[in-house]
């Protein structure tokens, strides 16, 4: 009792603290020690062995730069002996390895991806690609060398040897390729294990192999013995709902075996809260009460787990009562309670529903909602993520994609950093939004060259119309085109007479002037300049003398109607003769000698040069050209259909952008519209389609050091980034001298735009480039320019004398001066001189220090030559002599020889720098204050980097409201770089499950400035959550004690309520299937007070999809019913799928590696053939698409198709001739019966039943394996069953072969992802009602005909060959109706009344527990394109399609038919009489809404035989039970499982 004031002043807090815990744990009931608590785990792994963690960071690595993975690769080679053997030891030294490369950012983001294990899919998919070789036998590392295979290193000098004869392997992108230059060397493939013992062996050979430039090293992955171990994986959320026990669909089966995996009770979470007691804080307090606090917290976990129920006014506010708990938490701790009480909702609710909510956090969060829903469309209760303004969607993201954006940025903002930036103006110019904009440019209409054949503002034929430019204000129709007496829209035909075009595109110009389109129209006529050529020889000259001819005596019009007619004489597809313009001058102005207009001595040559000069100065590209106010239209576009659409899509178009300008008054009726438009931003003086392509590369320039280019011995050993920092710090600039006089020195201001001329000066093509670069240089005062000089041979004094002159002018003398030197040196004159001798000094220019730059230029040192010529190798990947440019970091170049690179493109150049990032950077960087020259390089170094990013969202600029009261703001560390996020969250929604826990992981891996805004919804009328949610991620791996890795990630319900039906779901990635593949329990109803301890439930991620979209080239529609296959060269059809109409999509399931997607062999491949692709990895003009899966991102793809010509009348789902089983789908007849030969297969498909269902949880497999042996004791002809796959349990799936062998059925597996585009349902029950419905077509092989569905729970009496027979009557799909003799549900008949009455108009309300469906039919009216659209449209409405696989065909009865089948196909005791029941084909055991009598008592009582079925299973399952106890540790006696799964 040292504190003596505070126990004066009464008990110390910590005191009353102290005993009231005491008093609470002595007034405990005496608890027996019974059971500890229950609780569910879930862990999800992949099929494929666990990778190597040291390969995995080899890859994230190889993400960052090549160079990075080689010197990893390097340091790494023998990492085996170099620790002690434990896990802990060989991550920890991987992370010191990779730290010696990486900055602590992205050492941070390697750890959250060995955690996340990103890269194991990547390096899984090298070792299929290793598969596929195969490997040679008995070797633990291998190479390839174009195809000849070995590990004996002694045989590589003669397979290099021969290799020219071999064809070069195909290298994936991303392959690891060791840096060299040369093409035509031989590839050495190595296949090994990085690190193992035989990997530094195979590795020192390649190497010295690759640096004498004898071979091109490429290595890959592969592991000679996998481990046994699978990838435990995270990024997944585990929901644990509360099913609706309206009717009891629990099996009564006790579960046997013991159970695993239950090794993981975490009570030592420091956020152990149960009732307000933090039990963490408390066990470390109070070690010494350890066991007492055990007992009571379990006492306070056992009463507050009731969940009552609660009354609907105490519900109204619960999410902003949830909002209040957190935000009166320390900001520290509030994430940590966000995530308690929104993954724990159900159980805590009653207690937050005394919380009080303060009228501050209700006004703050109104006011912001207004800003959510104006700026981000976001209502009450939606939720967002913006990580640095960039936005994030949760329902399509998942962890793999938040991790690549974390690391894009991460990636901007060190290299910012490294530039030295300070963090706060970081934010600032990521918010730039720099990327290259797709915005058309346009050529200067206003030149002579262009015959202009109308004028709307002076012709008389359009004098009627209005004048004024207001008129565009006045309101029309929509989609009519004004006629105003304006020229705003001009239309430039640029064409060469003799050209088969030519004849179509004039064409639609006469259509378009002959309708009155208010369209100026002009052409511009390239033909021969060549004077000794006339138009008696020459048709195009002889074309553009007659037009001339024309136009002078009578007018462009009749000129132009002239040509028309001499192109109408030139027959389809053929050229323009000098004969059609002869014969129609001849017919038109019969009085003229032809010889004079076309001949030699003709004066009607205007424009003939002009012409061509204005074709090539604009350079516009490949002629034919047609251009819209100045901007050409793409080559597809020039088809004389799309013309006409495109060119009136234009004017309507542009339309709107005059109205714009005469609204805001920036055009008036007296301003020439023509110039207005001419002086638009996006108005250049020439196209150069080099520069103004989007997919353009970057220097690194990201960097900050001390090197320099004048010491080539070290120069020589930087790295690539660091040569080109050295560079940039070498570089001496030429500007445009004499600023406006506020700037009185020469360098008092920032340009923006930095151009860097590459080429060897001592050649005439070097020198051009610079001297246009130079007479630019001269025009803008944006401008600053630095060379490099790449020279053609190795430097020596006599071939780099302008080259060393320049270094010399520019290290000594004024900036001015050495300026009009070079100016001097780059002209020809001046080179040819000194070439023959002349002296370098003749040249100089007054005010130089001739002494001191002639001392400099016969200097010894040649370095900043060698320097400049390795830069040029190594970095620029230039060719020697090469020519190119660097405009702020962005490489344009190789230019080829001869390719006109003038003035006008520095000047489109600058433009587009200016127009995209220079203006904004240089803003920016004028805030910091730095001294010019420095500010100049900093703009041009931004913007390199900014550039470079992927071409991304854009940006969202959140100026947010109020965070005073209803937000959650947690600060960055102090100096580092951090993430800038914001989330806008509604705590009681299944986003804030998600959300809470990774923000968590985020705020343990970077350095982050959160906001999190709540954004509640009020009035809420049910319980918002009813379910248990865990979402699965760790910032990094995790150890345990003994440093051996501990059991990967599981999601871990502890401490859960006993009394409510759980049942257990995955919420995954888009493209991820799994499936469950152990647990003893029902996970469709788990009941814990049934249970011992934990159910521990097991998932395995059995496919990634690869999803994708086809059309038809042609129609531009889907190819329904095309199918693709994908497989490996060894085995081609491996997995295959139907394409849809709805959006032409298919989805096919893969794993890691490489494949090859092609159109099925039979109708697929001879109708269609692959017209182009994307989103593969194979070159565009290949046949069979490669298509390498190595992440867990999903991938789609996009292909298009084309018929081939023979085919082109012909459709896929015609009712020709059906393809022929054997190349078809041979699974049909493979099933545990093995092959059958094909002469068999069509009778054998014509006689067998088909027959789908669908079951999930133990109870309704029961039913299902009854319902199969219902129906094999009455049927005599052979049955296949097809089952949907996604939701059966291991153990069905374990018996199911047992059962076929024992009564001789086939049996098939079919799953399908549902497609993300299709709404999704989220209840489990509804899910599995619309794989009933929703994709029948794309199921099944288009080879099963007919199949019939029976539910799990129905019991067959008759032979179902009757009903497969039934005649439809050309309907897809027949049902029966429901029963309506039992009187006394009447009141349960819902569709007799309301909506159901006015839609089937007397038409019948079907059952779907029974149906059968004419899949040919059904496909070829697209009847599941229909439904799905339908369901699309529906769905959105929560409160719509109750009964969803049953309203669907219902709703649908117009446009897709059903059939009625006879009453007594389905006979069910709650709609149909007593009487009925003998008639009774089979029955069904519906649910009675009057009893609500549990199902298996149902089953017993109505269906005297259930109880034999039921027994005589249950024998088969236990001889097979002891069957297998027998052999547990054999394989053998288990029935050969051949059947294929789709």
């Amino acid at each position: 009792m040292a504190d003596a004031g505070s126990y004066q002043a009464g008990f110390g807090p910590r005191m009353w603290q102290q005993c009231a815990l005491l008093l609470s744990l002595t007034l405990l009931p005496v608890v027996s020690g019974g059971a500890d608590s229950k609780g569910v785990t879930t862990s999800l792994t992949t099929k494929w062995a666990s990778t190597p963690l040291l390969l995995e960071a080899s890859e994230f690595l190889a993400e960052e730069s090549q160079e990075m993975f080689w010197d990893f690769v390097e340091a790494n080679q023998n990492i085996k002996g170099e620790h002690d053997d434990t896990d802990q030891a060989y991550y920890d030294l991987i992370m010191k390895r990779a730290s010696a490369l990486l900055s602590t950012v992205q050492l941070n983001m390697l750890k959250f991806a060995l955690s996340i294990r990103a890269y194991s899919a990547t390096v899984h998919s090298f070792q299929q690609i290793a598969s596929n070789e195969p490997p040679p036998s008995g070797c633990s590392a291998f190479f390839n060398v174009h195809g000849e295979k070995s590990c004996d290193t002694e045989k590589l000098a003669a397979l290099m040897e021969t290799a020219a004869e071999r064809p070069k392997p195909y290298l994936f992108k991303s392959d690891h390729r060791f840096p060299g230059s040369n093409p035509d060397i031989p590839v050495v493939i190595l296949y090994a294990e990085i690190g193992s013992s035989a990997f530094t062996m195979f590795h020192q050979l390649m190497l010295s192999k690759a640096n004498k430039g004898l071979a091109t090293y490429v290595l890959r992955h592969y592991l000679a013995s996998p481990s046994s171990r699978r990838v435990y994986l995270s990024g997944y959320g585990v929901e644990l709902a509360i099913k609706n026990q309206e009717y009891k669909a629990k099996d009564d089966t006790q579960v046997q075996g013991a159970e695993v995996n239950a090794t993981l009770m975490g009570e030592n979470d420091p956020v152990d809260e149960v009732q307000g007691f933090l039990f963490g804080k408390l066990k470390t307090l109070y070690p010494e009460l350890k066991e007492q606090l055990k007992e009571l917290r379990k006492h306070l976990v056992e009463s507050t787990n009731e969940m009552a129920p609660l009354k609907v006014w105490q519900m109204q506010d619960l999410s902003f009562q949830t909002a209040a708990r957190i935000l009166a938490a320390p900001s520290s701790d509030a994430l940590n309670v966000m995530r308690d009480l929104s993954q724990n909702f159900p159980t805590k609710a009653r207690s937050i529903t005394k919380t009080v909510v303060s009228s501050e956090i209700r006004k703050e969060m109104e006011e912001n909602q207004k800003f959510f829903k104006g700026t981000l469309g976001l209502q009450p209760g939606d939720s967002a993520l913006f990580i640095n303004g960039l936005h994030t969607d949760l329902d399509t993201q998942d962890i793999f994609s938040v991790f690549e954006v974390l690391r894009s940025e991460a990636r901007v903002m060190e290299g910012l950093r490294s530039l030295l930036i300070e963090t706060p103006f970081i934010h600032d110019i990521l918010k730039l939004n720099v990327q290259p904009s797709d915005s058309d440019y346009a050529v200067d209409i206003r030149n002579p060259a262009i015959n202009w054949i109308n004028n709307l503002e002076t012709d008389s034929r359009y004098g009627s119309w209005p004048y004024s430019v207001q008129e565009l204000l006045r309101p029309t129709f929509p989609g009519v085109v004004r006629q105003i007496r304006k020229n705003f829209h001009n239309l430039v035909v640029i064409l060469d007479p003799t050209h088969e075009s030519s004849a179509e595109l004039l064409n639609v110009a006469e259509m378009f002037y002959s309708n009155n389109i208010p369209l100026r129209i002009g052409l511009v006529f390239v033909v021969s300049d060549v004077d000794e050529i006339d138009g008696m020889e020459d048709a195009g000259v002889a074309l553009l003398r007659a037009f001339n001819y024309i136009t002078e005596e009578l007018d462009a019009p009749a000129a132009f109607d002239t040509i028309i007619s001499m192109f109408n004489r030139v027959p389809s597809g053929g050229k323009l003769s000098v004969g059609d313009v002869v014969k129609v001058l001849e017919k038109k102005f019969p009085y003229v000698e032809v010889g004079s207009i076309l001949g030699p001595d003709s004066t009607y040559d205007d424009n003939r040069k002009e012409g061509r000069g204005y074709y090539l100065q604009t350079g516009v590209g490949p002629l034919p050209v047609v251009m819209y106010n100045g901007m050409p239209y793409q080559r597809e576009q020039l088809d004389p259909e799309e013309l006409e659409t495109v060119t009136m899509h234009k004017i309507l178009e542009t339309t709107s952008f005059y109205q714009r300008a005469v609204y805001m008054g920036e055009l008036a009726t007296d301003q020439d519209v023509v110039d207005f438009i001419m002086t638009q931003p996006n108005v250049v003086p020439r196209i150069n389609p080099r520069i103004l392509s989007t997919a353009r590369t970057y220097l690194d320039l990201s960097n900050t050091n001390n090197h320099f280019i004048d010491e080539y011995a070290r120069f020589l050993f930087l790295d690539t980034r660091e040569k080109s920092t050295a560079v940039a710090n070498s570089m001496n600039y030429m500007t445009k001298k004499g600023m406006a006089p506020k700037d009185h020195h020469d360098d008092g201001y920032i340009r923006p735009v930095t151009f860097w001329v590459v080429g060897d000066f001592d050649q005439p093509s070097g020198r051009q480039l610079l001297y246009d670069a130079i007479r630019h240089m001269k025009t803008s005062n944006n401008v600053r320019l630095g060379l490099i000089n790449n020279p053609s041979d190795s430097p020596s004094e006599e071939n780099s004398r302008v080259a060393r002159a320049i270094w010399a002018a520019i290290q000594t003398q004024t900036a001015n001066n050495a300026k009009n030197y070079i100016t001097k040196l780059a002209k020809e004159e001046t080179a040819k001189a000194l070439e023959t001798g002349a002296d370098v000094t003749q040249f100089t220019v007054g005010g130089m220090d001739v002494a001191l730059f002639k001392s400099a230029f016969e200097g010894p040192k040649f370095d900043f030559l060698l320097s400049h010529a390795v830069y040029c190798r190594d970095v620029l990947k230039l060719g020697k002599g090469q020519r190119a440019v660097i405009s702020n970091g962005r490489l344009i170049g190789p230019l080829e020889d001869g390719e006109v690179f003038n003035q006008d493109d520095f000047l489109l150049l600058e433009s587009i720098i200016l127009k995209t990032s220079g203006e904004r950077i240089k803003s920016k960087v004028q805030q910091f204050g730095v001294e010019e020259d420095r500010a100049s390089d900093l703009v041009m170094k931004i913007d390199s980097l900014l550039s470079s990013q992927p071409k991304g969202e854009a940006r969202i600029e959140h100026a947010f409201a109020d965070d005073r009261y209803s937000a959650v703001k947690i600060r960055p560390a102090e100096g580092d770089v951090y993430f800038d996020m914001v989330a806008v969250i509604d705590p009681v929604t299944r986003n804030a499950q998600k959300l809470a826990p990774l923000l968590l992981v985020l705020k343990k891996l970077v350095n982050v400035n959160l906001r999190v805004f709540m954004n509640c919804q009020s009035k809420l009328s049910d319980l918002p959550l009813k379910s248990f949610y865990r979402y699965v991620l760790e910032p990094e791996v995790l150890f345990q004690t003994d440093g051996s890795f501990s059991p990967g990630p599981l999601a871990k319900f502890l401490d859960m309520p006993q009394t409510p039906l759980f049942t257990l779901n995955l919420n995954t990635p888009e493209s991820w299937m799994v499936e469950s593949i152990r647990t003893r329990y029902d996970l469709d109803n788990i009941y814990l007070e049934e249970v011992d301890s934990i159910v521990a439930a097991e998932y395995e991620l059995e496919h990634l999809l690869l999803e994708g979209h086809c059309f038809d080239v042609s129609t531009g529609q889907p190819p329904r019913g095309l199918q693709f296959t994908l497989g490996t060269p060894s085995d081609p059809v491996i997995v295959d799928t139907i394409v849809m109409a709805n959006l032409g999509y298919f989805q096919l399931k893969a794993n890691p590696g490489a494949w090859i997607l092609k159109l099925r062999k039979g109708r697929s491949d001879e109708i269609y053939k692959i017209y182009s692709h994307d989103g593969t990895d194979s070159p565009a003009d290949a046949d069979d698409l490669i298509v390498v899966l190595n992440n867990f991102k999903s991938r789609i793809i996009k292909v298009k198709v084309q018929k081939r010509p023979e085919k082109f009348s012909e459709e896929l789902l015609s009712d020709g001739t059906q393809e022929n089983d054997s190349g078809f789908w041979e699974s049909l007849t493979r099933g545990f019966t093995g092959g059958v030969k094909t002469e068999e297969s069509k009778q054998e498909k014509d006689d067998v039943i088909n027959i789908f269902s669908v079951a999930s949880g133990h109870l309704y497999e029961r039913f299902l394996r009854i319902m199969m042996l219902s129906v094999l004791k009455n049927t005599k002809t052979p049955v296949k069953f097809w089952f949907l796959k996604n939701y059966l349990s291991p153990a069905f799936k374990e018996f199911i072969p047992y059962m076929a062998e024992q009564y001789g059925f086939q049996y098939e597996l079919v799953q399908y992802k549902w497609p993300r585009w299709l709404h999704q349902q989220t209840e489990k029950q509804r899910i599995i009602w619309g794989y009933k419905i929703l994709f029948l077509d794309v199921l099944f092989p288009l080879s099963v005909d007919k199949f019939l569905f029976v539910d799990a729970d129905q019991i067959v009496r008759t032979d179902l060959k009757e009903l497969r027979d039934f005649d439809l009557e050309g309907a897809p799909y027949g049902y029966t109706p429901f029963c309506e003799s039992r009187r006394e549900m009447d009141g349960f008949r819902f569709w007799k009344s309301g909506y159901w009455a006015s839609h089937l108009a007397g038409r019948k309300y079907h059952i779907s527990a029974l149906y059968v469906v004419d899949l040919k039919k059904f496909r070829k009216i697209a009847a599941g394109d229909r439904l799905r659209g339908q369901y699309q449209g529906l769905s959105q409405d929560p409160n719509s399609l109750s009964n969803l696989d049953q309203d669907l065909p219902n709703n649908m009865i117009h446009q897709v038919p059903i059939k009625s089948l006879p009453q007594e196909w389905l006979w069910c005791e709650t709609w149909c009489d007593d009487n009925s029941k003998k008639k009774a084909k089979t029955i069904d055991l519906c649910n009675n809404p009057q009893t609500k009598e549990p199902k298996l008592q149902a089953a017993v009582r109505i269906v005297a035989e259930w109880s034999d079925y039921d027994q005589e299973i249950k024998r088969l399952q236990n001889r097979v039970q002891e069957r297998g106890a027998e052999n547990h540790t054999t394989q053998k006696d288990k029935p050969d499982d051949t059947h294929i799964e789709l």
